[in-house]
């Protein structure tokens, strides 16, 4: 029966084995690095990614990095690809294709329609000498000798080692498009960061009659109603012309009540807060979100050019966009 330690001693092997296999790859990279990627960035169509079996599914992480990172990209099973998906192939692809052997034989039997339609072929294996490294355009090796498997059977260290020169031309194709954090957040609109990039204040505001608003010369107690009514803890206050004069907020209330004033007969500019702090429905959610954090406030006023009142958010706002 395994032990613990036996567990450990055989985890420790394998990280081992597949790190080296990963070090290994930065003397494996050549010429052929440097030509499969400007044969990607030149690429006027796709590129198309496939393999077997575990290089399969690899190939399938790599084709969604490459999509996610500003290279079109897609995964086309072989077996599929001999079954009528080849004609998703054209000459303005590059192929990219993963056998640790370089000699898989659904694989292989794509290789004389590969040239027939003039699409350039990326490979990746362990075998330099292989008929699908040959067969290729450009070759990468992955200089994988020993699996971690101690049988030598399941691809493991030879996976990772796929799957990290995938990474490596992903990152290199992203650096020479000068692909940025906004770019990448077009790729994953409903991610978090896609939220943080792409959200602007005019998407996360409550506008129109949902902007509490009373003008000046409203007695405090009618002020609160408005508070109340639209539950945002505050309120604008504005002057004849609809301008943005202050805000009064659940804090000024609170000091309000500490000075015993008769909520009947004071009028609100008397006790809201004369600087508050606007934005433009143009800012990202996310600038207003640091905004609101820094001056340790929980609302922000949206204002027009001619500094009027067109909407109103806070804290709660934020975080049911996902901004926070």
């Amino acid at each position: 029966m395994s032990t613990t330690k036996s567990f450990l001693t055989s985890a420790r092997r394998t990280i081992e084995l597949e790190a080296e296999a990963v070090s290994n790859l930065i003397n494996c990279l050549d010429t052929h690095f440097e030509q499969a990627c400007d044969a990607m960035l030149n690429c006027k169509g796709r590129i198309i990614v496939t393999g077997m079996g575990k290089s399969g599914h690899i190939g399938n992480k790599i084709a969604a990095t490459l999509a996610s990172t500003g290279t079109p990209a897609f995964f086309v099973h072989p077996g599929e690809a001999s079954h009528g998906d080849m004609g998703m192939f054209t000459a303005d692809d590059v192929v990219i294709a993963l056998s640790n052997s370089g000699e898989t034989s659904e694989i292989l039997t794509l290789l004389p329609l590969f040239k027939r339609i003039a699409t350039p072929l990326i490979s990746i294996t362990a075998n330099p000498a292989s008929t699908l490294s040959t067969e290729a355009d450009f070759n990468l090796d992955i200089g994988v000798d020993t699996e971690a498997c101690p049988l030598g059977l399941a691809p493991t260290s030879s996976t990772t080692a796929q799957l990290v020169i995938g990474d490596a031309l992903a990152i290199a194709l992203l650096e020479a498009k000068g692909f940025s954090a906004e770019d990448f957040a077009f790729s994953h609109p409903g991610g978090s960061l896609g939220r943080k990039l792409l959200l602007k204040v005019k998407n996360v505001m409550h506008g129109g009659d949902e902007v509490p608003k009373v003008s000046v010369g409203t007695p405090v107690n009618k002020a609160l109603i408005e508070v109340s009514e639209k539950q945002l803890g505050m309120t604008t206050v504005v002057d004849s012309s609809g301008a943005l004069v202050g805000i009064f907020t659940d804090g000024d209330l609170r000091r309000t009540l500490d000075q015993s004033v008769d909520l009947k007969s004071t009028m609100i500019e008397s006790v809201m807060t004369h600087q508050c702090t606007t934005v433009s429905g143009e800012l990202l959610a996310a600038e207003a979100l640091q905004i609101m954090q820094s001056k340790k406030i929980n609302a922000l006023i949206v204002c027009d050019e001619q500094q009027k009142p067109i909407g109103a958010l806070n804290m709660h706002d934020m975080l049911k966009a996902g901004v926070i």
